[in-house]
C-alpha cells in the first residue's frame, strides 16, 4: 500500500468534539517518550508567554496559540485530517472526499509532526504550536530531538512512501528509497524555475490523488502513471525523484 507522507500546517481548526489527548494512543506508540516530554515543554512553556513567543516565534497578537499549547491535554481532539488547515489542505480538501475516497485517505495519509513524529489520518489530537524550526529552551534542535526515535520507524515502514514533506520537516528524519515530487513552473521560452508560492496547493492536489485513488501504485513508475493519467505533467529521470511541471503563472 502507498503512504503519503505530508507535512503539517501552522494552522489548525479549532476546537473539536474528541476526548483529551492520549499520547500513548497515537499510531506508532515508539514514539510515545519524545511525544510525551516535547509535549510537556509546550506546556511548561505556556505558563511563560514571553518565553514561549520567543521559542515558537509567535507575536503577543499570538497568545491563544500559547494557549493552546498550555491545553494540550485537556482540550478537545479531532482527527489529523481534519484538524490541520492552510494551503495543502485546502487542495486536499478532505470535507469533499466519499466514505470511500475517506476510508482511503485514513489509511494513505500520515502527517510528519514537530510534536508526533509521525501520526496518521484518524488519530486524534488537539491544536497546538510547534513548527520544525521552532527552537525550546534548553533543548537541542527538533532533528535533533526527533531523529534517533523517527528514523528507524520511517525507516522501518512496509509501505511506498511518498514524501511530500517541506525541507524542514522531512530534515526531522529521512525515508530511506521513498519518492519525492519537486514542482517546477516552465516558462513560455522553455526555461524553468522552482515553484515556492503554490508549491504545497500543487502538492496537496498530488496528495489527494493519490490519497483516493483505487489503484495501488508499487513503484516510482506507477505513480508518475497515475498522476500522468490524471492529466499532470510529470517527468520521471530516474531513481525515486519525480518532477512536476506546472505552467507559469
Amino acid at each position: 500500500m502507498v503512504l503519503l507522507l505530508v507535512p503539517p500546517s501552522e494552522t489548525k481548526a479549532p476546537g473539536g468534539d474528541g476526548a483529551p489527548l492520549d499520547l500513548a494512543g497515537l499510531s506508532h506508540p515508539e514514539l510515545t517518550p519524545v511525544r510525551t516530554d516535547l509535549a510537556g515543554v509546550l506546556v511548561g512553556l505556556a505558563a511563560d508567554p514571553p518565553a514561549a513567543r520567543v521559542a515558537l516565534g509567535l507575536s503577543p497578537r499570538q497568545d491563544d496559540e500559547v494557549a493552546r499549547n498550555g491545553a494540550l491535554f485537556t482540550g478537545p481532539t479531532l482527527p489529523v485530517l481534519e484538524r490541520y488547515t492552510g494551503v495543502l489542505y485546502e487542495a486536499l480538501d478532505v470535507p469533499s472526499l466519499t466514505r470511500a475516497q475517506r476510508a482511503r485517505a485514513d489509511r494513505r495519509l500520515a502527517v510528519g509532526s514537530a510534536l508526533f513524529g509521525l501520526v496518521r489520518g484518524t488519530d486524534q489530537i488537539p491544536a497546538y504550536r510547534l513548527s520544525a524550526g521552532s527552537a525550546l529552551p534548553g533543548r537541542p534542535t527538533l532533528r535533533a530531538v526527533w531523529r534517533p526515535a523517527l528514523g528507524p520507524v520511517l525507516g522501518g515502514l512496509d509501505e511506498l512512501v511518498v514524501d511530500l514533506r517541506s525541507g524542514s520537516y522531512a530534515a526531522l528524519a529521512p525515508v530511506p528509497g521513498a519518492v519525492t515530487v519537486d514542482v517546477v513552473s516552465e516558462r513560455p521560452d522553455g526555461s524553468r524555475a522552482v515553484v515556492s508560492h503554490a508549491n504545497k496547493a500543487y502538492k496537496g492536489r498530488v496528495a489527494r490523488l493519490l490519497a483516493t485513488t483505487t489503484a495501488e501504485p508499487g513503484d516510482v513508475v506507477r505513480v508518475r502513471a497515475l498522476l500522468r493519467r490524471a492529466g499532470l505533467h510529470v517527468e520521471h529521470d530516474g531513481g525515486n525523484a519525480l518532477t512536476l511541471v506546472v505552467p507559469a503563472a
